[in-house]
């Protein structure tokens, strides 16, 4: 038998989305917030540039706004983005208080940094590790609020649904989550009138990610199994710059050293690039300079190019970026960023596609929210804006909670809920299937529905990941769950969502770029996909 715990609200997830809701919650309500791993270990707590907001005179929101479309291309929610961005100096307002130490300077009160897409200086950030001092504030907040139990090492399966109910009602409602207990590896069940998905993106599913480990779609995957619809899953953004090295892994160089004058070159000649491919060189948007880069490797055999920093003042480079500076030059990798280039290439780094939510973060299941990478808001479009992702955690997580604080009458007391059946499965004696079918996703993904697709690759991809699908679920149905197969199911699924996505969208826009259709059509359409 399972172990039961009885909560109003769960939170499957612990970055900026997931702790944002928490504390919003009303403080009489008992929330438990799931972590896959440690509290700490998601995407938020990595990512170093910072969080756009309409904070200099001079700028507006609807300049914002209209560089979000940009870069979207035109494929956005303007209602989303209206609301995201009018709700974006509330949230740094709210993170300053909690004590974020974001870098001061200017007429603003803040130091703000531009980055590639922005036609202002509107990004706040605590040097290059933003994502790290809001996580630790965030943290803190939540350590104060007794309503709030953080309870890390469980690794969520499945949504418990109205077809888990011991009625077997199969109503369209969650009411809570199953979550494997890493350390016993024993299945609990959490029970909640309220349910938030915060679970992050999907890049894992790449061989080449800026991802931490647990980026494998898994509240993606449990929503599209549960019935929930799930849109423009084709468009997943590439960071050009990830250090390339055999022994160091997921090691992001921030857009800022771009917008700081950093310079793309070749190996060799050193010839800088960018100019050849834009008038904006290496401030173009994101994607624009991921498939540069990919043209550039792809052309030459190269296994990477060189993002070049040392032509400005040794002083400058150390004060703007101390963190990456001082990690590279570690003895493991041994680069002085401020005498030489670092050897980068572009890595799955976010998943603008995700399950469909409205400003209030609802899902299509009743009483199941999302907030956060795990979503298709509408903000995104077909390509993120650099530093507008942990704005939209912070502001639909305050969201969600919100709106379960609002209508809390309206929602429903957990009937029984079945516990997790073991009593059919066994041991596994073939952990080797599972560790074979990650890598093998994890390649075929890089090369056939990467930077550049054809026709011919995605279907390709299709048919591997239908093979993986049918070995991995039967898998699934004879061995005891695994955090590692509980991944390895959750990058299958995710991994059809993507290649379907892409399949059905006979267009080049944004983040998708296929050979056989290269042409913008006239009318921009999301993509959703109904399970």
């Amino acid at each position: 038998m399972s172990q039961q715990h009885d909560f109003d609200v769960v939170i499957v997830g612990s970055g900026a989305a997931g702790l944002s809701a928490a504390l919003t919650l009303a403080p009489h309500l008992r929330v438990a917030v799931l972590a896959k791993g440690e509290i700490s270990e998601g995407s938020t707590a990595w990512a170093q540039g910072g969080i756009a907001a309409v904070l200099e005179p001079g700028d507006t929101f609807e300049s914002h706004v209209e560089d979000t479309i940009v870069a979207g291309a035109g494929l956005n929610d303007r209602r989303t983005v209206e609301f995201v961005v009018e709700n974006a100096p509330a949230a740094i307002d709210r993170l300053a208080a909690m004590g974020v130490p974001f870098d001061e300077g200017g007429e603003a009160g803040w130091h703000l940094t531009r980055e590639g897409g922005h036609s202002h200086r509107r990004i706040v950030h605590v040097a290059d590790a933003t994502g790290r001092a809001v996580q630790q504030a965030l943290e803190q907040a939540v350590a104060a609020r007794s309503n709030i139990t953080l309870v890390p090492d469980r690794a969520a399966i499945d949504l418990a649904t109205g077809r888990h109910t011991v009625s077997g009602s199969g109503e369209k409602r969650a009411w809570g989550v199953y979550a494997l207990d890493r350390r016993s590896g024993r299945v609990e069940l959490f029970t909640a009138r309220a349910t938030i998905l915060a679970t992050g993106g999907a890049s894992r599913a790449w061989l080449y990610s800026t991802n931490p480990k647990g980026s494998t779609g898994d509240g993606i995957a449990m929503a599209w199994r549960a019935g929930c619809r799930v849109a423009n899953m084709e468009f997943n953004q590439f960071h050009p710059t990830c250090l390339y090295n055999h022994d160091v892994k997921n090691l992001l160089i921030t857009e800022a050293m771009r917008g700081e004058g950093g310079h793309l070159r070749l190996p060799g000649s050193g010839h800088r690039f960018m100019p050849d491919f834009d008038t904006r060189a290496e401030l173009a948007p994101r994607d624009v300079v991921a498939r540069a880069i990919d043209h550039e490797l792809k052309r030459l055999g190269l296994d990477y190019v060189h993002l070049d920093i040392s032509h400005r003042d040794r002083d400058f480079v150390l004060a703007h970026f101390p963190t990456i500076a001082a990690r590279l030059a570690e003895p493991d990798v041994g680069i002085d960023i401020t005498r030489e280039p670092i050897p980068v290439v572009p890595a799955a780094h976010y998943t603008c596609g995700g399950v469909m939510v409205d400003l209030d973060g609802r899902t299509d299941l009743d009483g199941l929210y999302a907030a956060g990478e795990v979503t298709m808001s509408g903000l995104h479009g077909a390509n993120r804006l650099a530093s507008n992702s942990v704005l939209e955690c912070l502001v639909f997580g305050v969201a969600a909670a919100e709106h379960i604080n609002g209508s809390w009458d309206d929602l429903l007391t957990p009937p029984a809920i079945r516990p997790w059946d073991e009593s059919r499965v066994t041991h596994s004696d073939e952990e080797v299937v599972v560790h074979h079918n990650w890598r093998e996703i994890r390649r075929f993904m890089w090369d056939y529905v990467g930077i550049v697709r054809t026709t011919k690759r995605l279907e390709r991809a299709l048919n591997r990941v239908a093979l993986l699908r049918q070995e991995t679920e039967d898998y699934y149905g004879h061995f005891r769950v695994t955090a590692d197969l509980i991944e390895l199911r959750s990058l299958v699924t995710v991994s059809e969502l993507i290649v379907r996505s892409a399949l059905t969208r006979q267009e080049s826009r944004g983040l998708h770029y296929t050979l056989d259709y290269p042409e913008l059509l006239p009318e921009a359409k999301d993509t959703v996909l109904v399970p």
